[in-house]
Order: structure tokens, then sequence, then C-alpha cells
């Protein structure tokens, strides 16, 4: 059975730091790409980051370039999404994701699996 589980979220400052999980089992990241999206309030669900399965490049939404760094351990079957200088515009819902096109292709939100998502709030 696949399941994607998302930990790390909680509530921080802006200019804070939260570091974000998403445990992997039912397949191992060498046969996916894992991409990380977030939702707001009243907005639609938007990819913040991916990670291939073998490609070392991963990508990455504008407004988090240089304030996010998304990694795997492999051994743990297990994608991060290390957030730091978070502002508030950061706050939502992120999910992540499994991504048959392992980051190669924008599919938009055709994934094949999805976590349930962790809350991130960013404020003051």
């Amino acid at each position: 059975q696949v399941q994607l589980v998302e930990s790390g979220g909680g509530s921080v400052q802006p200019g804070g730091s939260l570091r974000l999980s998403c445990a992997v089992s039912g397949f191992t990241l060498d046969h996916y790409g894992i991409k990380w999206f977030r939702q707001a309030p009243g907005k639609e669900r938007e990819p913040v980051s991916c990670i291939s399965s073998h490609d070392p490049s991963p990508t990455y939404e504008d407004s988090v370039k240089d304030r996010f760094a998304i990694s795997r351990d492999t051994a743990k079957n297990t994608v991060y999404l290390q957030m730091n200088m978070l502002k508030p515009e950061d706050s939502g819902v992120y999910y992540c994701a499994a991504d048959p096109a392992n980051c190669f292709a924008e599919l938009g939100l055709n994934m094949d699996y999805w976590g349930q998502g962790t809350q991130v709030t960013v404020s003051s």
C-alpha cells in the first residue's frame, strides 16, 4: 500500500525556519520524483519544489528559490523540504506527491499519489 506522510509543519514567526518531511512507503524513491505543493486558503494548490529520482538538480518555484531546499534520504525513503527565511505568504497546507513525470514535465495536479498535508503558518 502506497503512503506519503508529511510532518514537520507548525507555526513560526517571519524569518523563521521549518523542515518538512515526506515519508514514503509502498515504493522507493528510485521510482518517482517527489514534488512538494502548497495551498493557501482560497487559493489554488501550487507547486513549490521537485526532486527527481536520478537528476541531481531539483526545481523550485521562483518565490522560494534561495530560501527553500529539497533533499532526499534514500535509506529512510524520505524527502525533506528545508524552509528558511519564511514569509507570511508561505503559509498554507504543504503536500508531497509522487510525480510520474519525475520532475521533467509539468503535469499540474496529476500526481499518482498524495500525502494528507501538513499546515505551515507564518505569522508575527
